[in-house]
């Protein structure tokens, strides 16, 4: 019996597929964005902090943007940057997949290349701006947005605290360059063996998101530079 895999190539929105023999393959889907011509379908959003605080003061921004200087600027990413004021700002993109077996579950694993300046061992306000930085990657059937509660705004799935990781998410690591000087490196963040197990919802979709769990309290200016998420069939 052969086996469909689907894939979405690079700045491809929808679906293609192709046959495999190999009975022993299940399904999978790839979502692969590098954002050189658009956002392939990610959003930005910033949780975690006071509704009551001035939200100026976090200097949150998001866009596509080419590469700082130092890399190759020719290319585009996207770029998140946020002032973590209130010592734990979550700094995310979110993306709908659908198409999917709503009475199947899925593993799903995560690449990242990130666009960073931090050193591993660089010292900041409340903990290091590169290795006290987690980046989290996780995927659910309901759609990942903020809400408020006791006059915050909280991340509504279950995405544990700065470095611990939740129902809902896995960390991929910190945000460091892999040097020890603070210079613009593309790094490569993966989850290794670990997955997310999620079953879509009655639609067929899945929501996936990956973000910043900051513990380190100044500014953080980072590039998505591509993305990655594989999702396999159980």
């Amino acid at each position: 019996m052969k086996k469909w895999i689907l894939f979405s190539a690079l700045s491809l929105t929808g679906l293609m597929s192709a046959c495999n023999d190999d009975d022993s393959l299940n399904p999978v889907f790839i979502s692969d964005s590098a954002f050189e011509t658009a956002a392939d379908g990610w959003v930005a959003q910033f949780s975690e902090y006071s509704t009551e605080t001035d939200s100026t003061t976090f200097e949150m921004s998001a866009s596509r943007t080419r590469l700082p200087f130092g890399l190759d600027t020719s290319k585009y990413a996207y770029r998140m940057q946020s002032h973590n004021r209130a010592d734990d700002m979550f700094m995310y993109l979110k993306k709908k997949v659908t198409g999917f077996d709503p009475n199947k579950i899925y593993n799903v694993t995560f690449e990242v290349t990130l666009g960073t300046n931090y050193p591993e061992n660089s010292v900041g306000i409340g903990g290091s701006p590169g290795s006290s930085v987690y980046l989290k990657a996780g995927a659910s059937s309901v759609q990942p947005t903020r809400q408020i509660k006791d006059k915050m705004y909280e991340f509504n799935l279950d995405k544990g605290a700065q470095s611990q990781e939740g129902a809902d998410a896995i960390i991929l690591g910190n945000v460091s360059n892999g040097d020890d000087k603070t210079v613009y490196k593309l790094a490569q963040k993966n989850s290794g063996s670990k997955t997310i197990a999620v079953k879509p919802n009655e639609a067929g979709e899945i929501w996936l998101f990956v973000g910043t769990d900051s513990g380190f309290e100044g500014l953080t200016i980072l590039y998505y530079d591509r993305i990655k998420v594989f999702l396999t069939a159980q």
